[in-house]
């Protein structure tokens, strides 16, 4: 038994030594115009993001010169509650730049990271440049100007890749700036007709949108810090949520489709019963959109509803 003990204890020392080599020549940096600071080999930028709307954006600035690889792209996945795979980390390891939000909101991210250490790929992290951050809130993505900032250093990115494709780059940077205009003209034609207007949320996250169109959101806010925290708000917090629909206080009621309790489905169906427009929106961004139609999708369905109910 001892000796049939022994055989196994070497297998396992063999499998396990193998296991760490091939990691190894996963994850190692490779020599040689594999990272951000030069022009990939094969002449494509390779790009991981960690949620689908920043791989959209780098999509639409990159163009044929890079391929995009989205880690959360489902809108059914809470990217709260994400786990990170192998796959994921050894697209990583290859990377020549990786977007991710920060913030402590994709925190699977910095582990990844941190796995395939490499002085030429560029990390860029939203929450780090963003030049609007509310107070405890991630969702730094919602906010456009927000956007605008990680678009330029996604530029910045792509062009110290790959210095002879700079002109494209930076063309693309004015397109992607120029399709935001029709996005911050709806809301600024939100705000100038129904400013002021009671709303309920179920979370943080449109809070980047209620608060520059002037929209007066009554939940209160610790209620929805709870909810996009993944905890269970206070007994006094969801009563006064009740009570604002009950007594139809609020005209809208704009819900996280992806981050849904019974607590927020039973502030959903009461808004339903009476008669209080319901707004979804999402953290990730849906299949077959862009970030462009994804944000004027929802801002359409908000003044829809607005316009009913003022």
């Amino acid at each position: 038994m001892k000796r049939t003990a022994g055989i196994i204890a070497v297998i396992a020392v063999v499998l396990l030594v193998g296991t760490l080599v091939f990691i190894n020549q996963k994850f190692a940096v490779q020599p040689g115009g594999n990272g951000a600071a030069g022009t990939p080999d094969g002449g494509i930028i390779k790009v991981v993001a960690a949620e689908n709307f920043y791989g959209n954006i780098a999509a639409q600035l990159g163009g044929d010169k890079v391929s995009v690889r989205n880690i959360i792209s489902n809108p059914d996945v809470d990217p709260h509650e994400y786990e990170s795979s192998v796959q994921d980390g050894i697209a990583i390891a290859d990377a020549n730049i990786v977007l991710d939000n920060g913030l402590q909101y994709d925190t699977w991210m910095d582990k990844l990271i941190a796995a395939s250490p490499s002085v030429d790929r560029a990390v860029i992290t939203a929450g780090d440049i963003a030049p609007d951050v509310l107070s405890n809130n991630p969702h730094v993505w919602y906010g456009v100007n927000n956007m605008m900032a990680v678009a330029r250093a996604i530029t910045d990115a792509l062009v110290k890749a790959d210095p002879a494709d700079a002109a494209l780059f930076q063309n693309n940077l004015s397109i992607f700036n120029d399709s935001l205009a029709p996005i911050i003209a709806k809301m600024g034609g939100i705000k100038a007709a129904y400013a002021g207007t009671p709303v309920g949320l179920t979370e943080t996250i449109y809070l980047y949108q209620t608060g520059p169109m002037g929209l007066n959101v009554l939940t209160p806010l610790s209620f929805e810090r709870a909810i996009a925290e993944g905890n269970d708000p206070s007994a006094q917090d969801v009563n006064i949520a009740n009570q604002q629909i009950a007594n139809k206080q609020v005209k809208v009621f704009i819900y996280n489709s992806q981050t849904v309790t019974p607590i927020t489905t039973n502030l959903q169906d009461a808004a339903v019963a009476n008669g209080i427009p319901v707004v979804p929106v999402t953290e990730t961004m849906p299949a077959g959109d862009t970030y462009q139609s994804w944000m004027m999708d929802e801002l359409n369905a908000l003044e829809t509803a607005l316009a009913g109910h003022h």
